[in-house]
């Protein structure tokens, strides 16, 4: 039974991740904010409560670009969460990782151009407010991450560089160059602004980026294909919900 003093856990997942298997008494709700309609499943895993929140929707109906990010982060907020744990499908930039390797990330880029960015547009009574985003994945969150992937004996990189691009299409070889040379590890669409109005929103974020093909340029240079990258999540989405877990089987322990 769900201990009513722990406050719910959001998950956010993305491409592969459409529901999590794990959760018992599962209720799908659509609540409002006033950025639009969210919409999240709540659970129990080991016990503790869940908040489970898909961000293309039902069957990957909703493009990168178009996902209402504002209302989705500020909707897990409304719904009592106050640690997010994400999961992100990349591409690598970094030569050296390999489809089915993990990342804790730490730190972004921003190449997005078209999407509403922040809570605070000046017109509220807060006024203009300008936020801290050094540690923008949260380093308790990080840790239990961490802690969790090292129990189970999950190799993940502490650390690494998402750059986000506005997508839906994938980079050009010119853009993974640069972003690169900026210190960018993997390549998404969908971290950014979610990372940043988590901040905004007063939660605690972490992520795990799940490298699932080499970004353009990258590697042999092959064209990317969503065969290729379902395939690499049919082999490798076992291990972050196995990490996933772990991490939550140690909050149920320690709220006992």
């Amino acid at each position: 039974m769900a201990r009513v003093s722990t406050p719910p856990l959001g998950i956010i997942a993305g491409t592969g991740f459409y529901d999590l298997e794990a959760l018992t008494d599962p209720t799908e709700e659509t609540v409002e904010t006033p950025y639009g309609q969210a919409r999240f499943t709540r659970g129990q895993w080991h016990g503790i409560p869940v908040v489970f929140l898909t961000r293309h929707g039902a069957g990957h109906s909703v493009p990168p670009h178009l996902v209402n990010y504002r209302a989705n982060m500020r909707a897990l907020a409304d719904a009592g969460v106050r640690d997010v744990v994400a999961v992100n499908v990349t591409g690598s930039i970094d030569p050296d990782l390999e489809p089915g390797d993990l990342l804790c990330l730490d730190d972004f880029l921003d190449f997005t151009k078209g999407r509403p960015v922040t809570f605070h547009d000046g017109s509220g009574p807060e006024g203009v407010v300008h936020v801290d985003v050094m540690e923008a994945y949260h380093p308790a969150i990080r840790r239990e991450i961490l802690d969790a992937a090292s129990s189970i004996g999950q190799a993940i990189r502490d650390g690494g560089v998402y750059a986000c691009f506005e997508g839906p299409r994938f980079e050009t070889p010119a853009e993974i160059r640069l972003a690169r040379l900026a210190g960018g590890d993997v390549a998404g669409m969908t971290g950014v602004p979610e990372v940043t109005l988590a901040v905004e929103a007063g939660l605690r974020y972490a992520a795990i980026s799940l490298v699932v093909n080499p970004a353009a340029g990258v590697g042999s240079g092959e064209p990317i294909t969503m065969d290729e990258i379902n395939a690499v999540l049919a082999s490798s989405s076992a291990k972050v919900l196995a990490i996933l877990d772990d991490l939550v089987h140690t909050r149920a322990t320690f709220a006992d």
